[in-house]
């Protein structure tokens, strides 16, 4: 983007002080990012993508109301809420987001000194991001206000499923046939899956905040790497919080890649499901209910069934969702995901019980 059309974008926010410079910053794949530079402080501003999330004031909305809660509880521990929570920036008029056509905008103050990391592969990565996950969760535990949906059906798999059912009757890219097998696979634990829905439904499973995204590179450490904070709020929500546990243990715990050719490489790693369980409930155990306990293990089993699922899906439909490199990328995904599956449901003793022993 034109450097002064960024300029000219920042300077709708109250930051500190007159802007020096804006520089990109990652990759960008869902949200364009940059680090603006004051003579005081440095700020993220993002573009937000309002075809992933088309209601970006709803969105800012939730991510408001998150983080005020958060920061009331740093304050009350006496934590640093600057450096312990993310905090956003409003625009000088006093607004969450700016509107500059029709592209929405959004500024957070940059934590200076903290360090991400993009794989858990040492087992005390593993316990910490199950540490700031399950703190994150554990603060806003009372937090009873109910969210709005920015994403429809985000874990829903009732939703999923009247997607499914659609892509199998209109067969758009003539697919269907060829994949005959990977269909069973989802129909043959349909009635599982909407039975553990059914629970979320009937309140059995609490409804709570949830995060949605729980990958390791979305907590902040500090030098020493101890937790900072969980950032990347955009998909924050109301639902059951295991489906952020079982999303990290898919995202975690897969020995091999998400799309990886070779499935004897794709697995669960049983002690990666191990370090991080015993991360996450050291915070958010107390805070548990008996069903929410007694599903944990469980969890992993359903997202992960559901992105088994939702690739298989996009397949049949002829690849209008998830980006592809080539033809049978998103099969390719689907079966990845399908033996990561199947290695949880031979696990699945070994995982019930290590949530016992470590509660």
């Amino acid at each position: 983007m034109n450097t002064n059309n960024l300029l000219s974008i920042a300077q709708a926010f109250a930051f500190d002080a007159p802007v020096l410079d804006i520089a990109p910053l990652g990759e960008g794949f869902i949200n364009d990012t940059y680090v603006v530079r004051t003579e005081k402080s440095r700020y993220i501003l993002q573009r937000k993508n309002h075809n992933v999330f088309p209601d970006v004031p709803a969105m800012m909305s939730n991510i408001a109301r998150v983080t005020a809660h958060l920061k009331a509880k740093v304050v009350a521990a006496g934590g640093d809420p600057e450096r312990e929570v993310l905090t956003v920036i409003p625009t000088c008029e006093g607004a969450l987001y700016h509107c500059e056509g029709e592209n929405f905008w959004a500024a957070s103050l940059y934590i200076e000194g903290s360090v991400t990391h993009d794989v858990a592969d040492t087992p005390r990565l593993a316990y910490m991001g199950g540490r700031g996950i399950g703190r994150f969760q554990a603060m806003l535990a009372d937090f009873d206000e109910p969210l709005k949906e920015v994403i429809k059906g985000f874990h829903n798999i009732r939703w999923r499923f009247e997607q499914w059912d659609r892509s199998l009757a209109e067969d758009c890219a003539g697919r269907k046939a060829e994949v005959a097998t990977e269909i069973e696979w989802i129909e043959r634990r349909r009635a599982q899956m909407l039975a553990f829905w059914e629970l979320v439904e009937r309140g059995i499973l609490p409804t709570r905040v949830t995060h949605n995204d729980t990958k390791l590179s979305n907590i902040l450490f500090d030098e020493r790497d101890e937790v900072l904070c969980v950032i990347d709020l955009d998909t924050v929500m109301s639902s059951t919080s295991l489906n952020d546990f079982g999303d990290a243990i898919r995202s975690y715990a897969n020995t091999g890649a998400e799309d990886d050719r070779d499935l004897s490489r794709v697995g669960m790693n049983i002690e990666t499901f191990r370090h991080y369980t015993e991360g996450y409930l050291s915070e958010r155990g107390a805070t548990m209910t008996r069903s929410e306990r007694e599903w944990l293990a469980f969890s992993a089993l359903y997202i992960t069934y559901e992105q088994t699922l939702r690739f298989l899906m996009d397949y049949i439909d002829g690849d209008t969702y998830y980006k592809t490199a080539y033809a049978e990328h998103n099969l390719v995904r689907a079966r990845a995901q399908h033996k990561l599956l199947e290695s949880m449901e031979a696990q699945y003793d070994q995982m019930q019980a290590i949530v016992r022993e470590l509660l």
